[in-house]
């Protein structure tokens, strides 16, 4: 909060001005009644309701009125903070302004913006703000009522209410105005009037307009007051806006003030005059009336025109004296002394300058004070540097209090703005944070989906290699098996011809040999015969043997996967010191397994077979191959070995996970079995003719 600093004017033609137009206007535009019913999505309690609605009869009396919003107050605080009540809240602190109740007003208001605040209502936050600054400047606390403005201000600009904005602009460069900021309250009040003159708020464009035709009479602008003020009164005629306060004769006072600075008593003393002869005017507005008339005789005395002058000052002393208003006769004291100096009349002049000093010490206000020691320097000579002394002082301290007032509403602004900036920069830095996280997030995803995608890819490529891989090594074990084949095709053109040129012609031999001796019976021919007869057991032996090679190449040519098979069993029986039993049933038709099957359980029995050679000191293997009932090809590996326990981590081995692959690349169902000293036994399931095991 900022506290109380308030300059009063030490320029007498400011007070003038001021006194009237200020007042005027903060009165006219001190609160929005905005008492429009809204629509409500619940209810507003009934007895609420009845009172703010009976405040708005006419004929009730003002102590009643304030009963019945003081009952309403009460009543509203017990609810719940919901727009309901802040709603109505709005309209009791509306009642409260007209009623002139401030200290209510003030509580009321601080309510407000506590409530609004904590439901984060942007709406009712900037009236609360607005409130808060019109009680601050009813009590002539500027530079509290600035900042409350500049608040408010901020939000009806971000919440893009133009006319509330506009409203508060105005508000705002009044009280730049007050605190002598005039180039400040320059730009405020264009702003205002840029957005008012589109509207039909006719009164606030009329206060814009004379409190500009102020400051461009401060800044020394006078054609822009003149315009300022003959466009106010263009207004008011035109849109028939005049009341009881007068406000033609305000702008035409404000019209002479200006022709009184620039030395134009002439044009001066023409709108004073026309001023006075407003219909009423000393009935609805005395107070002006007696300013106009002041203004008219202290025109009159600087332009030399004495005539009626004591007549002018005296009638608006009296009517000073009507309206029990003793501060403001300081003004008239002093400038009647300064005409008793005029005319050489030292002693009037001596009273009405100690009667003008007397007032002024009594109202305390500092311009007051200043301008009758001023005076009281001129007329009185036995104390003239006393006065002039109090009068320097008193200056200084006021031109002092001044800057640092000035300074205080710059700090104000600057601190508004940077809290402004600095939540912007939050909104700001949190967006960017949530767009980082966010980026970070899409980015993420891009890459797990690229790396999944290259992953996928190199699986596939992997996948493509292998099956080429095992294409190859399919293709070599074929073609080792074809030499293979050619090696035998030679072993039996070898055996064709042993037995064409060896048995047969070892038989032919014998029987001419037995011929020859079917006429011999003696001992030497029975012994002869007894030697063929050996040789025929030989040559049935060789022919044996050679029957029974030839059934096992027939066996073997059956299928060049079995042969494999074969190949493979008999190269582990040499490593192996294990006996090797393999049962391969006839009725498989090797020709429908796929070759990528094929290698697969070529693999899987060469990787079973390591590791029962390396773990299992098994003495017995049984390879089994057969069909079951659903026509699925069975697998079967068993030892009688060590066994190991299936929990262990030889069970999740290299070697057993490479089974498991092949089996599942198959579409095969495997179970391993094991147990400790029990040996192992792997059950493997392949599809035959299906893609998929029949069940």
């Amino acid at each position: 909060m900022y506290y109380f600093v308030f300059l009063w004017k030490f320029k007498l033609q400011i007070l003038k001005k001021r006194y009237f137009t200020l007042l005027f206007i903060f009165l006219l535009l001190g609160c929005n009644k905005n008492n429009k019913n809204t629509n409500q999505k619940n209810k507003v309690i009934d007895s609420v309701n009845y009172y703010l609605n009976e405040l708005e009869n006419s004929n009730v009396s003002e102590i009643k009125k304030l009963k019945l919003n003081n009952k309403a107050f009460q009543l509203n605080l017990a609810t719940k903070n919901t727009s309901i009540k802040r709603e109505n809240l709005d309209r009791l602190i509306s009642n409260y302004f007209i009623l002139d109740e401030w200290d209510k007003y003030n509580k009321a208001s601080r309510i407000l913006l506590q409530i609004s605040i904590s439901e984060n209502d942007s709406i009712h936050i900037a009236k609360a703000m607005r409130y808060r600054g019109n009680y601050f400047y009813k009590n002539k606390i500027l530079d509290s009522s600035f900042y409350y403005y500049i608040k408010s201000e901020k939000i009806y600009l971000q919440l893009k209410d133009q006319e509330s904005y506009s409203v508060v602009l105005l508000k705002k460069g009044i009280v730049q105005l007050d605190n002598n900021d005039f180039l400040g309250a320059d730009i405020t009040l264009r702003k205002a009037y840029s957005i008012l003159k589109n509207t039909k708020d006719y009164q606030r464009i009329y206060a814009t307009l004379n409190s500009l035709g102020t400051v461009s009479s401060e800044l020394k602008e006078y054609e822009n007051a003149v315009n300022n003020y003959e466009n106010a009164i263009k207004l008011v005629k035109n849109t028939k806006i005049e009341s009881k306060e007068h406000q033609i004769a305000t702008c035409l006072n404000n019209l002479g003030l200006v022709y009184n600075d620039k030395k134009d008593y002439k044009k001066a003393i023409y709108y004073f005059n026309k001023a006075l002869l407003e219909d009423s005017l000393r009935e609805d507005n005395p107070e002006l009336y007696s300013i106009v008339l002041d203004n008219l005789a202290y025109t009159k005395l600087k332009s030399n025109n004495f005539k009626d002058l004591t007549k002018l000052f005296f009638e608006s002393v009296r009517i000073r004296d009507s309206l029990k208003d003793s501060t403001s006769k300081v003004l008239i004291y002093n400038h009647l002394s300064e005409y008793y100096v005029t005319i050489k009349d030292t002693f009037k002049a001596l009273e009405y300058s100690k009667k003008a000093l007397d007032f002024a010490y009594k109202s305390k206000i500092p311009s007051y004070i200043i301008t009758s020691l001023k005076q009281g320097a001129i007329v009185d000579k036995k104390n003239a540097s006393k006065f002039s002394y109090e009068y320097i002082k008193l200056s200084d301290s006021l031109r002092l209090l001044e800057r640092e007032s000035k300074d205080k509403f710059a700090r104000i602004k600057f601190e508004t703005d940077e809290i402004i900036q600095q939540k912007d920069q939050l909104v700001e830095k949190n967006r960017n944070i949530l767009n980082y996280f966010l980026g970070a997030i899409v980015i993420g995803v891009l890459l797990f989906f690229v790396r999944t995608q290259r992953s996928r890819s190199r699986e596939l490529v992997l996948k493509q290699s292998q099956q080429q891989a095992n294409e190859e090594i399919y293709r070599l074990i074929i073609s080792h098996q074809n030499q293979l084949e050619e090696g035998r095709d030679l072993e039996k053109r070898r055996l064709s011809k042993e037995l064409h040129d060896g048995v047969l012609g070892r038989l032919f031999g014998l029987r001419l040999n037995l011929d020859g001796l079917n006429n011999s019976d003696d001992e030497a021919a029975k012994q002869q015969r007894l030697e063929y007869l050996n040789e025929l057991q030989l040559i049935e032996q060789d022919l044996r043997d050679i029957s029974h090679e030839l059934n096992r190449e027939n066996l073997v040519l059956i299928n060049n996967f079995v042969a494999i098979i074969n190949n493979l069993l008999e190269q582990q029986a040499k490593i192996n010191p294990a006996k090797i039993k393999s049962i391969i049933a006839d009725d498989i038709d090797w020709e429908i397994v796929p070759n990528t099957a094929k290698i697969n359980l070529y693999r899987i029995l060469q990787e079973a077979l390591q590791n029962i050679n390396k773990h299992a000191e098994a003495k017995n293997i049984l390879v089994h191959f057969r069909k079951d009932k659903k026509g699925n090809l069975l697998f079967n590996i068993e030892d009688d070995g060590t066994g190991y326990d299936m929990n262990s981590k030889k069970s999740k081995g290299i070697g057993m996970k490479n089974i498991v692959s092949r089996t599942q690349q198959c579409n095969g169902i495997i179970d391993i079995k094991s147990e400790i000293g029990k040996g192992s036994k792997i059950i493997i399931t392949f599809p035959l003719e299906n893609k998929t095991i029949k069940v």
